[in-house]
C-alpha cells in the first residue's frame, strides 16, 4: 500500500489530512512536529511527504532541504499559509515538489499527492481488500464474495474508512469525521454501522470494540 508522511502541528488540521487520505486509499503515518517525522521517515519508507511549513522545531522548508541534499527522493507537498509567490518559488527551489496555500480543498490535497506519486512512478491503491469485502475506491463499488452491494454514501464512506486500517480499531470520532460534513444525531453512527452490517451479510467482518469504536477483520 502507498504511505504517505504527514506532518502538521494544528491536531485538528492533522487529523482532517489523516482521514481524507486514509478514506482515498492511503496508509498514513502522522507527526506533530520535525524529530518525529525524522524518526518516522526512519522507521518506514514513504512514497510521498506532506509538510505543514513552520512546525515545531523549525521550518520544514530547511528540514527538507536538508534532507534532499543526503540524496532523499520522495515527492514533497507543502501546505502553508505563506502563499505569496516568493515563498512558493523558496519552497519548490529548496526541494518541493508542490505547493498548496491554505485553507485548501481537502479533495484537491488528495489530488495532488495522488499526482506526486504518479509522478514518482509508486503504484496507487484503488481497491482495498480484506474479509471476503473488495471495495474500489474510484469506481465507489463493493462486492462481497464477487456480489455487488448496494450501500450509501455514509455506509460506503465508514467501510472505506474501517478497510484502511483493516484490523485495527477506528474510533468513533474518526468514523464520524469521516463519513458526516456536519455534526450527525448521536445515535447516526450505530444505526449506519447496523444497515452496514446487515448488508455485508454473514460472517460478519465488523466488529464493536467497547469504548473506542469498530474494527473490521484482516
Amino acid at each position: 500500500m502507498v504511505r504517505i508522511l504527514v506532518t502538521e502541528d494544528d491536531a485538528d488540521l492533522r487529523l482532517a489530512i489523516t482521514t481524507s487520505l486514509r478514506g482515498a486509499g492511503f496508509a498514513v503515518d502522522a507527526a506533530g512536529d520535525l524529530p518525529t517525522a525524522d524518526e518516522l521517515l526512519w522507521v518506514n519508507d514513504h512514497d510521498c511527504a506532506v509538510f505543514d511549513r513552520l512546525l515545531p522545531g523549525g521550518d520544514a522548508l530547511d528540514y527538507v532541504e536538508r534532507k534532499r541534499r543526503t540524496g532523499w527522493t520522495v515527492p514533497v507537498l507543502f501546505l502553508t499559509a505563506l502563499g505569496d509567490p516568493a515563498q512558493r518559488l523558496a519552497g519548490l527551489r529548496r526541494g518541493g515538489d508542490d505547493y498548496l496555500e491554505k485553507p485548501f480543498l481537502a479533495e484537491e490535497m488528495v489530488a495532488r499527492v495522488r499526482s506526486l506519486c504518479r509522478r514518482s512512478g509508486q503504484p496507487q491503491a484503488a481497491v482495498l481488500r480484506c474479509a471476503g469485502v473488495e471495495l474500489d475506491t474510484g469506481r465507489r463499488e463493493v462486492r462481497r464474495a464477487g456480489v455487488l452491494l448496494s450501500l450509501t454514501r455514509t455506509e460506503f464512506d465508514l467501510l472505506e474508512r474501517l478497510m484502511t486500517d483493516a484490523g485495527r480499531p477506528v474510533t468513533r470520532r474518526d468514523l464520524v469525521a469521516h463519513a458526516w460534513p456536519d455534526p450527525p444525531s448521536s445515535n447516526a453512527l450505530d444505526v449506519a454501522i447496523g444497515n452496514l452490517r446487515r448488508k455485508l451479510g454473514e460472517p460478519q467482518p465488523v466488529r464493536t470494540v467497547p469504548k473506542v469504536g469498530y474494527v473490521i477483520d484482516a
